[in-house]
């Protein structure tokens, strides 16, 4: 089976990681401050598991599309609200369909399939769908390929359908009218029960809404099978328990935050003062164009991520590969699974930060028969005083011993866990890995060599 070879590299391949972030801000709460989680009586600065995930996808997605990696040219998911418009502009652009009926028509099948859409009286979100839905790429253009395809058909229940949610939006706006102005209803509630019944909208043809299905299950996209998916809103349609975990990075000392004031020049005025144009009123170009503050934050960080192998490659077979087919694309998922831990990274305040140009100081492999996660290790907050006065100097170097020490240890008393591999692109985090004895892992130079 394939879960029994996948159980004979070890199940689960845990990654541990700790990277040094210098003034950036890459993650933030609702009021644009950092966030941050108390642990082990300090606070700590937190970038959050959803954050990294969404970046090591993307990251992944894009070099499979660009033909870079291990799985160049595979299929991948896309996470969106906007379904309809994307089926929509296939049937425009694809099949010559008019664009305003092509948006009626991939809207109503859509949601007569089991999707909720926003309030049609809104523009901005009349066609996008109240939840994300994470499904193949492709899947807009496989429901316009059926639309076309069985366009008589579709057309005619569209029509049907869109009269009947008029008629619907109709009869409910005069019952709340005359709730509004406190008539009774003469027929009670039985007429409510029979306008509900009249009012019932014709389901899509069963040919239709099972292409629509076929076309949002997760098949062959990598990434949902890594990632997983949840769909409540369609109990027909499957959903995917993901084959990675993901831990929120915190940082290994007490957090240390920065309010950064800045001025941002207007052009314009200081175009005039450089002209000397004395003229135009000299207070009007006094001062700076805007004024604000924003948080930054610095610190050394741990994260770690656990690929379980057997759930991955059941997710594929599920999705309707075969054995062998599973295998090998399992194989390609953790490399680039690995590439992307290592690589990827959230790009909020990219462009005034350069934060996603940030290489980690230390990455640490290893398999086993369950997840481990080594956050217990940093539970005491590294104290970055000088080693003279009792504390453990810089936080990187510190950081990268506790976590090898602590790695070492477990690994003495854990049976299941096989020969770790470190990963430092720091040359003094090189030098300090040559000076440490026994910490259970082998030095690689590259992230694929991080795989088993």
């Amino acid at each position: 089976m394939t879960s029994n070879s996948a159980s004979n590299g070890g199940q689960f391949l845990s990654l541990h990681l700790l990277e040094t972030l210098v003034a950036v801000l890459p993650v933030r709460d609702e009021n644009g401050s950092p966030k941050s989680i108390v642990y082990g009586g300090a606070e700590r600065h937190m970038i959050t598991s959803q954050a990294r995930r969404r970046a090591e996808r993307v990251h992944a997605r894009n070099r499979a599309n660009a033909g870079i990696g291990a799985l160049a040219g595979r299929s991948t998911g896309l996470r969106t609200r906007e379904w309809a418009l994307i089926t929509a502009r296939a049937l425009a652009s694809d099949h010559g369909w008019d664009m305003d009926e092509a948006v009626r028509t991939a809207r109503a099948v859509i949601e007569a399939t089991g999707l909720k859409f926003g309030d049609p009286a809104k523009k901005t979100v009349a066609n996008l769908t109240r939840v994300l839905l994470f499904a193949p790429a492709d899947a807009g253009t496989r429901i316009a390929r059926h639309i076309d395809e069985q366009a008589e058909t579709v057309r005619s229940w569209a029509q049907e359908y869109l009269a009947a949610q008029v008629a619907a939006a109709a009869a409910k706006g005069k019952k709340g009218a005359r709730k509004s102005a406190g008539q009774e209803d003469p027929a009670g509630d039985e007429a409510g029960e029979a306008t509900a019944v009249d009012a019932k909208l014709p389901l899509v043809p069963a040919e239709t809404r099972a292409a629509v299905l076929t076309a949002l299950a997760p098949r062959d996209a990598i990434d949902i099978a890594l990632y997983g998916r949840f769909l409540a809103e369609i109990a027909d349609s499957p959903n995917v328990d993901g084959a990675v975990q993901s831990s929120h990075a915190f940082t290994v000392h007490e957090a240390e935050q920065v309010d950064d004031f800045y001025a941002a020049a207007d052009d314009a005025k200081l175009d005039r003062k450089k002209n000397a144009l004395d003229f135009l009123d000299t207070a009007d170009d006094a001062g700076a164009g805007m004024t604000g503050y924003q948080s930054l934050i610095t610190g050394t960080f741990y994260r770690h991520a656990v690929l379980d192998r057997v759930k991955l490659r059941r997710n594929l077979q599920a999705a309707g590969m075969t054995e062998q087919e599973a295998e090998e694309t399992s194989a390609a998922a953790e490399a680039e699974f690995v590439t992307a831990f290592v690589e990827a990274f959230p790009e909020a305040k990219k462009n005034s930060t350069a934060s996603t140009g940030s290489l980690p100081a230390l990455v640490l492999a290893f398999e086993g028969e369950r997840p481990y996660n080594y956050a217990a290790a940093f539970q005491a907050p590294i104290d970055e005083s000088p080693v003279d006065k009792n504390g453990e100097g810089p936080a990187g170097p510190a950081a990268v011993k506790r976590l090898l020490k602590h790695h070492a240890f477990v690994s003495r008393r854990r049976p299941d866990i096989k020969s770790g591999r470190v990963l430092t692109y720091d040359p003094q985090i090189d030098e300090l890995l040559g000076t440490l004895k026994d910490t259970g892992a082998t030095a690689v130079t590259s992230a694929v060599e991080l795989t088993a």
